[in-house]
């Protein structure tokens, strides 16, 4: 596969729902003006990574082989793609659930069913962050109280 343009950004969106998938590509190209790369699972998605290195990630918790959790956890440990901004997009609403996410490492956490201009709204400001803003939210989350 070969990289797309850098002309605008790329998001990768990785989530075993075929529609849902195609549905975020889709509105993220039409209506967000992104180049889309997408993957079924975790593995592919990890896969999927390293041979276009997106910009954004966009990922569910719930797939088989590798859920979203390792695949944040795996991002986030290599040096190359540690900094990246990512995206969670689950069905998952406990607040535990969010809390796992985050202290994963996601930058957000967001709600299946998700309005799309809040998805792409979301993916715009974490794109927008620093690498510095990205550790200070880290941070504060590590300090605050278990619900």
């Amino acid at each position: 596969m070969s990289t797309p343009s850098r002309a605008q950004h790329l998001v990768l969106v990785v989530d075993d729902n075929e529609d849902l998938r195609a549905l975020v590509a889709e509105t993220l190209r039409k209506l967000g003006g992104y180049q889309v790369v997408t993957a079924e699972d975790g593995i592919q998605g990890l896969e999927r990574y390293f041979d276009v290195w997106p910009d954004c990630v966009v990922i569910d918790i719930k797939m088989p082989g590798l859920d979203g959790y390792q695949l944040i956890r795996a991002l986030r440990g290599d040096a190359a793609s540690a900094a990246t901004p990512l995206v969670v997009l689950s069905a998952m609403v406990q607040d535990r659930d969010r809390l796992a996410g985050m202290l994963s490492g996601a930058d957000e956490y967001l709600l299946k069913p998700v309005s799309l201009p809040d998805l792409l709204q979301t993916i715009q400001r974490v794109i927008g962050r620093s690498e510095q803003e990205r550790r200070e939210r880290q941070q504060a989350l590590l300090n605050t109280e278990p619900p």
